[in-house]
């Protein structure tokens, strides 16, 4: 019988690095060959609450913060303790492959593990590398990207790059297969996604656009994540706009909202473009304008350039919304156009990339 590989995958912070970790794991768990676990921060757990079929460890990380001399000195403290947990947690629990998804909550693992000398892999969904993975480059055994077309990886690392495809729910991947998308605007659909500034601001721009589209004639139905808070007051907009909705706070299976929409309107996390654009649901994309490197802008225009989405920008969203939702409504060939470009597109082979990328590494090893 074969030694089962122990394989740890380090995740944190925002749910666009811990969705993509869960869903490795889960596929390395049905390989018998691994034996994994999932190490993540305290913000990223409330992501994992609920999870009881994987080995969850916690670990302290801060990114550091540049405000003034007193948050670096207290945010540099922090890092150096995360540093050594993660240290400690490593000489304990020494894995065979780390896989590290990006941000600075994957950080201190991967910081440790250089030290420790054990092999990682960091896993990049952006069109362009983040600091942590760009700190973590020289080291890594390999850079698992969605895109090869990503930017910010010196020319001497290039050779690091793997083309995986993006690590997303094998049930959304598969999604199109047994449900295929039909546009029919009769009633135009929508469905709202975003964290929770998102949500905020969403919640306090988006309605009065669709009142003003209603006015005009346009048949709409809203599906809206939005915060708790906000749940009662969108609730009486809708009614007294006589706009059909639905509401919802957190969910972390959109496939049945995904289902009953023909647009969708988001921030620009790479993981959420790539979902929707493989489920074949055309999108606007509003990118977060505080993102670090502009990285959702250049999300956004990545997949605005393909013919796979729209691209508003946050300052935008009053002048060009409305305009672009009235011209969606009187020519349907602009979304039909969207969801023939999107069939072409699929990350089906994102596992067995991954598959594949693991077993070069161990044949390096042997």
């Amino acid at each position: 019988m074969n030694k089962k590989i122990k394989t740890l995958i380090a995740v944190g912070g925002t749910g666009g690095h811990v969705f993509p970790g869960y869903n490795l794991a889960l596929h390395l768990l049905k390989n018998n060959n691994h034996d994994v676990e999932l190490v993540t921060d305290k913000r990223g757990s409330q992501y994992l609450g609920e999870i009881t079929n994987l080995n969850i460890s916690l670990l302290p990380s801060s990114p550091i913060k540049k405000r003034n001399i007193f948050t670096i000195l207290i945010s540099s403290v922090l890092v150096f303790y995360s540093l050594l947990r993660s240290l400690i947690f490593l000489i304990f629990n020494r894995p065979s492959i780390i896989f590290g998804m990006g941000g600075y909550a994957s950080f201190p693992i991967c910081f440790a593990a250089i030290i420790l000398k054990i092999d990682f892999i960091v896993y990049e969904n952006n069109l362009i590398i983040g600091k942590s993975n760009k700190y973590l480059l020289p080291f890594a055994k390999k850079i698992l990207v969605s895109h090869k077309s990503l930017k910010g990886i010196p020319k001497k690392y290039e050779h690091k790059i793997f083309v995986s495809g993006n690590i997303l729910k094998k049930e959304i991947i598969s999604l199109t297969e047994t449900n295929p998308k039909k546009i029919d605007l009769k009633q135009i659909r929508i469905l709202i996604l975003g964290g929770s500034q998102a949500a905020k601001i969403f919640a306090e721009i988006l309605p009065n656009i669709f009142r003003d589209c209603s006015n005009m004639g346009i048949p709409l139905k809203i599906y809206q994540h939005c915060l708790p808070s906000q749940n009662e007051k969108l609730k009486l907009f809708y009614e007294k706009a006589k706009i059909d909705f639905e509401i919802f706070n957190f969910s972390n299976n959109l496939t049945e909202y995904f289902l009953k929409v023909n647009l969708a309107i988001t921030r620009s996390g790479s993981s959420m473009l790539a979902e929707l654009t493989n489920v074949n649901i055309p999108f606007i994309s509003i990118p977060l304008p505080s993102a670090a490197d502009n990285h959702q802008l250049i999300n956004a225009d990545f997949y605005q350039n393909k013919n796979l989405s729209f691209l508003i920008e946050e300052k935008d969203l009053n002048k060009k919304l409305l305009q672009l939702i009235r011209e969606i409504y009187q020519d349907q060939s602009i979304l039909d156009n969207i969801v023939k470009n999107q069939r072409q597109y699929s990350d089906k082979n994102v596992y067995n990339n991954i598959d594949q990328a693991l077993k070069e590494i161990i044949n390096e090893k042997n």
